[in-house]
This record gives structure tokens, sequence and C-alpha cells, in this order.
């Protein structure tokens, strides 16, 4: 099929439940303003560094297709967004402001070229806002919609003013029981050593009060699977959905209706990888390619090593407790998956 259909040719195009709507359509500007948006925060991602910061900016990217596609099909509830996406933008907000003093005048963008390119992503999620709220007139809108769009450009604020204190070695010596090194900038909780190493003892401790004692739980890894198969079947997806313990071996193993008979043996070898390998799947896989620093390791360790998307390390800390794998669509599609479990990690352990 072609890219181009010619269906746009005399200026119009369509909505789920609407045809032939004009491109100058105030619902088809905020959809290509939040398109603009994306892609914005696609530049951003490859200039971060930190991948926790990545992860977040991934989970907005998403949010925001949600919003694009609530525009377009505004009677479709799987399409709401729900506060709690707001409230983990305004919990990354008071986290960030902990670690520097927030400038409270004017600011001039570009102190650097990473919070440059942030602002830029700040004022074009503005420009969203205000095309929603001229949306939400005419049209009507929905009230989690407005307020997550009000909260992420404050987000993309702070992110932007973040890094600039971060660059300037002006983040805060200590913050709510961390302590951060201005020569590299690296934050260490209490109970870490001045080199960055964690205190085995201290992990292993609150592992123990938490009733994990260094693995996951088999209540845990059921808890977590009934949360991923919930977005699965949200998604359309259908998965075998494999959890395994930090020596490998499976603790856990669901697989959902439809699911493709493949997928079960796959899932296994995804959670397995992540533990053996300790990173994604996704990430192996780029190593993994020729000239790269594991490439040939999928003919390793009797074909239990596999190198595509679905596989993700479960840890607590740096301590690594399991192994999740996801199998039944594109890598792509599992990885998501799989990042999905992990952002809901802390509501099953």
């Amino acid at each position: 099929m072609n890219i181009y259909t010619k269906n746009g040719d005399r200026g119009t195009t369509d909505l789920i439940r609407t045809k032939n709507v004009s491109k100058s359509d105030d619902r088809i500007q905020l959809v290509g303003t939040i398109d603009e948006l994306t892609s914005h925060l696609g530049l951003v991602k490859t200039m971060l560094k930190d991948q926790e910061a990545i992860r977040i900016l991934e989970k907005i990217q998403g949010t925001l297709i949600t919003v694009m596609a609530g525009v377009a099909d505004p009677y479709n509830r799987d399409y709401k967004i729900d506060d709690d996406k707001t409230e983990i933008l305004e919990e990354e907000i008071d986290r960030m402001e902990k670690l520097f003093d927030r400038p409270k005048k004017f600011i001039l963008p570009g102190a650097c070229r990473l919070s440059a390119e942030i602002d830029v992503a700040r004022t074009v999620a503005r420009r969203a806002e205000r095309a929603l709220a001229l949306v939400s007139v005419k049209f009507g809108a929905d009230t989690g919609t407005k307020k997550y769009m009000n909260r992420l450009a404050d987000y993309l604020y702070v992110l932007a003013r973040y890094t600039d204190a971060k660059e300037a070695g002006k983040l805060h010596s200590q913050a709510d029981g961390q302590t951060q090194t201005a020569e590299t900038g690296k934050v260490t909780s209490m109970g870490e050593n001045q080199n960055g190493a964690a205190s085995e003892a201290v992990i292993q401790e609150v592992l123990k009060r938490m009733g994990i004692q260094g693995k996951i739980t088999l209540a845990s890894a059921k808890r977590l699977i009934e949360k991923i198969e919930e977005e699965a079947n949200r998604r359309g997806k259908k998965a075998v959905i494999a959890i395994c313990g930090p020596d490998g071996n499976p603790i856990a193993v669901h697989v959902m209706d439809g699911a493709f008979l493949v997928s079960f043996d796959v899932a296994l070898k995804k959670a397995y990888t992540s533990v053996a390998v300790k990173m994604t799947t996704m990430e192996l896989s780029k190593l993994a390619q020729p000239g790269g620093t594991f490439y040939g390791v999928d003919k390793m360790d009797g074909g239990k090593i596999v190198i595509f998307g679905g596989g993700v390390p479960i840890k607590v800390g740096d301590t690594i407790i399991g192994g999740l794998g996801v199998s039944g669509g594109t890598g792509e599609e599992d990885h998501s998956l799989a990042e999905y479990g992990l952002s809901v990690l802390h509501e099953v352990l």
C-alpha cells in the first residue's frame, strides 16, 4: 500500500466519526500540534543520558498519542486521560524542585543546548494546551486531558530548569536523604559508600522487610501479570507473560486467550535473557548486531538467549529480583507492555 492516498488533496481529512473535515478545522490543528510536540520530545530523548527521564518522556509520548485519539474519537472512553497520569507528572515536578533552587524571575532560554530544546517542547505544549481549550469550547474535551496538558508544560519547564542547574553544577548537595557530588553529579542514597556502591546489606534488609528477600514472590508475580494482562486487553493485544527469578528459573507464566503457541517459549526466554545479561532484550538487540559487543550471543547458552524486545529485568534499586518476558506482538509492542509492567511494579510489590 502506498503511503499516499490522495484523500486529502482537496484539503480535507477524516476523523473517526466525521468524514471530510477541513484541515483548517480546530480539531485537526490540535492533533497536528500534539504530533509536533511528540516529535520535539523525541529529539529531547536523543540528547538525554538519564534513562529514567527517557522512560518518562516515552510514557508522555504514549499518553499524547491517546490524547490525539481522543480528539478524533471523543466518545470513546478508552481515550480518556486518568488523573494518575497527571499525578505522575506532579510527583516528578516535586522531586526535581527539591534538588535545585528554581529561579523566580523570567528565564531567558538557552543556558545549554538540552534545556533550550526542552523549552521549545514546553512552548509547543502550551500551544497545544491553548488549541485544546479552543476545541473544548466548540466541541467539548475530556477534563482529565485538559489537566494533563496543563501539567505537562509545567513538567517540561521544571525539567529545563533542572537541566540548567545540573549543567551549572548547582544541584543541591543534600535533599531528602540524598547526597550529590558536584564533580560527577551522581545522586547517591543513604546507605551507599563514597564510591556510589550501594550497601548490599541495606538493600537486602529493605527487600526482607518487603517480603521479597532478593526474589520476587509468586503472589507479587501474579499481581504483576494481572496488571499487564489488563493493559494488554486495553491495547487489544494477546500475549504470554512470563516472570522468572533472579536465577532465571520460572516463577509464573500466563497465557492469554488467543495468544500464539510459540509465544509461551519465547516469553520464558525473554525473561531469562533479561536476568542473564542484566539488561532489557531491546537493549541487547542493539548490542547484538554485526560488529556489536554481543554479536552472536543468541547462539550461546543452548538457544535460551533471545535478542528481540519484550524482556526486562525487575529491579528494586540496583538489585535484580526477577525477569519479565512478554511475547505476542512485535518486539516494540512487547517491550512497551513490559515497560508498562515496570511502571506499575510499586503497586504489586
